[in-house]
């Protein structure tokens, strides 16, 4: 396994070009898709509606959970290190 991410991080432009490639692909397939039998009128007339809407969610989740981060829920870096030292002393 380390073999194989040394030798795409040697390679890192070929697979940086080559996921480029893949998204195009799978972006224009998305375009190919029957709208016929949609059952929106979102799905019938925005192309890539569901690529779209996933990449959003994923960009709204990745949001909140750094919002929550922030905000104080995340346990501090050396809260199991206080903790051990709490019960040492106890």
């Amino acid at each position: 396994m380390i073999a194989l991410i040394e030798s795409l991080r040697a390679r890192s432009k070929t697979v940086v070009t080559v996921c480029y490639v893949l998204l195009a692909v799978i972006a224009v397939g998305s375009t190919q898709v029957d709208t016929h039998h949609a059952h929106s009128w979102v799905e019938q007339h925005v192309p890539c509606f569901w690529s779209l809407f996933g990449f959003t969610a994923a960009a709204v989740i990745i949001g909140v959970a750094r919002w929550f981060g922030r905000s104080g829920i995340q346990a501090p870096t050396d809260f199991y290190t206080r903790s051990q030292s709490s019960e040492e002393e106890a």
